[in-house]
């Protein structure tokens, strides 16, 4: 597994230090979690720290992360995992955990707009999800994405709270007791916003052995 970087409350100096040492060490570096602002100042203390070594940076503004080098490619014997949004405000963390199961290899496709406000529109990729082995749904306000769709499909289901919602949503908080108190059984939840840990709990349960 491939170790993530919190970004936020690491300092440009630190977060460089720490992505010298991995490119060192030869391993794939993943800093979750950092504005535009602070990836430029990283690149700046690379420069300072080590001029002679330039790294591979990849920026991911929308997941919010930074990635050295660039993933490597798609496992086939992985399979495919589906990355639900209730909608477009979940984009941000479902994109923070298809950069990190990229990072592991593992191929996923992204699906929005299916929330239960519009539940026809989930109706409708029912097929289509059927292939996946693992989905992934993040969803703010109550949270009932996770708890529909483990209803519906036999796959693994891991639910991520999202801190999007009006007045008691309180910052992804009701949608993660939703989610806890879901009736749907099996369903995992990771905490609030953490797409990071969902696509950890993905890589899980598709790297177990099977049966041949």
């Amino acid at each position: 597994m491939v170790e993530a970087i919190w970004g936020q409350d690491k300092s440009p100096t630190q977060i460089a230090a720490i992505l010298l040492e991995l490119h060192q060490a030869g391993e794939l570096g993943l800093v979750t979690r950092v504005t535009p602002a602070k990836v430029r100042a990283v690149i700046r203390e690379l420069a300072r720290q080590d001029p002679e070594t330039e790294l591979p940076l990849q920026h991911h503004p929308e997941a919010r992360a930074l990635v050295s080098p660039a993933p490597p490619a798609a496992r086939a014997d992985l399979g495919e995992v589906v990355v639900l949004g209730g909608g477009s405000s979940d984009r941000t963390v479902a994109a923070e955990a298809r950069l990190a199961l990229a990072c592991h290899g593992v191929e996923s496709q992204l699906v929005l707009d299916v929330g239960v406000a519009g539940l026809h529109r989930l109706l409708d990729q029912l097929e289509s999800l059927r292939s996946a082995r693992v989905l992934i749904a993040c969803a703010g306000m109550e949270g009932a994405l996770p708890t529909v769709l483990a209803g519906l499909l036999p796959q693994p289901v891991i639910g991520v709270p999202v801190s999007v919602g009006y007045g008691v949503s309180a910052g992804g908080m009701a949608a993660l007791h939703g989610m806890l108190a879901s009736c749907a059984p099996g369903l995992t939840v990771v905490n609030i916003d953490n797409g990071y840990g969902a696509a950890m709990a993905a890589l899980r349960i598709l790297q177990a052995p099977r049966p041949a």
